[in-house]
C-alpha cells in the first residue's frame, strides 16, 4: 500500500504516527481509569467514539454509521475498508454482533483535539465467548475525527487486539 491515495492531511498523519497508542476495540464499558489522559477539548470527540461502541453494542448499525464520515478509513486485522458504504456492506454487522455478544472494558484512554481535528485512543480487555469460541484480549483502538458544525465525525478508525498475557 502506497500513501500516494491518502485523502487526509497531514497533520492527520502526523497524529496516526505520533499516538499510535493502543485502545480498546469495541464495547465502551466502564473502566476505572476512563478519563486518564484526555484533554478537556477531546471530550466532545471521545463522546462520538462512546456513542459509536453504544451503538454497535445494542446493534444499532444505522447509529453507528451515522457517526462515520463517508470517506472513513478502517484498518482492522491488516485489512482496510476505504467507505463508510464499504464498511456498512462488510463488517458493520458482524462488528455489532460481536460487541453485543462479548463485553470489553475501557482500560485506559487518551486524546486531544485541535481546530477541527481529534484523536482518542483507547486501551480494553474483551473476554467472553464468541461463536464457541473463547476469548481473551487486549484490545487498542484510534480514532481520528473531524468536527463539522457542532458533531465530530470519525474518518479513521485502526483497530487491534491480542491475546491477553497468562496470569
Amino acid at each position: 500500500m502506497t500513501l500516494v491515495n491518502w485523502k487526509y492531511s497531514a497533520k492527520a498523519t502526523a497524529v496516526i504516527l505520533m499516538f499510535a497508542v493502543p485502545l480498546q476495540a469495541h464495547e465502551p464499558a466502564t473502566g476505572t481509569d476512563r478519563a486518564s489522559a484526555l484533554a478537556p477539548s477531546a471530550k466532545g470527540a471521545a463522546a462520538t467514539v462512546d456513542a459509536f461502541h453504544l451503538a454497535l453494542h445494542r446493534g444499532n448499525t444505522q447509529a453507528a454509521a451515522a457517526l462515520l464520515a463517508d470517506d472513513v478509513l478502517i484498518f482492522e486485522g491488516g485489512e482496510a475498508e476505504r467507505t463508510k458504504a464499504e464498511y456498512a456492506s462488510h463488517h458493520l454487522t458482524a462488528d455489532a454482533a460481536f460487541s453485543h455478544a462479548v463485553p470489553s472494558v475501557l482500560t485506559r484512554r487518551a486524546g486531544s483535539a485541535t481546530g477541527s481535528t481529534a484523536w482518542i485512543a483507547s486501551e480494553g480487555r474483551t473476554t467472553g465467548t464468541y461463536k464457541g469460541k473463547s476469548l481473551d484480549l487486549v484490545t487498542a483502538e484510534t480514532m481520528l475525527l473531524r468536527r463539522t458544525g457542532a458533531s465530530w465525525k470519525i474518518f479513521h478508525i485502526h483497530w487491534s487486539s491480542s491475546k491477553a498475557p497468562s496470569k
